[in-house]
């Protein structure tokens, strides 16, 4: 899944000039907590509920500017880049959007943890109706492949694909998401294959 199918396109933006205090009645109207910092159509900064809640008092008793508080050289990304990047890069910079440019710098989007949350959703299949199995796969390279036949086989439709690894690594756990079916068949299968099955819900 890439960012731009994710991505915020209607956007609040602000410029250099915009006052602190308007920034703020901005975030509190819309319920944002990212204004993108806008020179010409290019993205020169951001503002974030954070900045303005540490600045709000001083800026009312000093020459404060939007200039003065913006992270002025933000983490960014692409809009083709994929979600797992843009998950990666909130998690290790521990910011809580990305503001979304393309090469000229110029601002698409902006992707948010929830935008992101929603699309691990949906990739999951979490919140649709299915059944579920955890089984425990050993080192063996085919132990995979040979589980998802055996669902397949049995009349399992997968819908995704997860997996919990242990601190040994030598019997990670994966779990299958599967389209809303009795699963007795496919688990008794999965035993007499030789797999543990640790867990399993319809």
């Amino acid at each position: 899944m890439k960012v731009g199918e994710w991505m915020e396109r209607k956007l609040i933006t602000i410029d250099r000039k915009t006052t602190i205090q308007r920034a703020i009645l901005l975030m509190k109207k819309h319920s944002i907590r990212h204004l993108p910092v806008i020179d010409e159509g290019r993205l020169v900064g951001l503002v974030t509920e954070g900045d303005m809640r540490q600045v709000f008092v001083a800026s009312l008793i000093e020459e404060l500017s939007i200039d003065d508080v913006m992270i002025k050289d933000p983490v960014t990304v692409k809009s083709d880049a994929e979600i797992d990047d843009a998950a990666r890069l909130i998690y290790y910079n521990k910011i809580g959007g990305l503001p979304v440019v393309d090469e000229d710098q110029r601002l698409l989007g902006i992707i948010t943890v929830a935008d992101i949350m929603a699309a691990f959703i949906e990739l999951m299949g979490v919140l649709k109706s299915s059944s579920r199995i955890d089984v425990v796969l050993g080192q063996d390279p085919e132990a995979f492949e040979e589980v998802s036949r055996i669902i397949s086989s049995k009349g399992g439709k997968i819908i995704s694909v997860g997996m919990l690894p242990q601190s040994d690594r030598k019997e990670n756990i994966y779990f299958f998401r599967l389209k809303k079916r009795r699963i007795g068949k496919i688990v008794d299968a999965l035993g007499e294959a030789g797999y543990t099955v640790i867990a399993s819900m319809e």
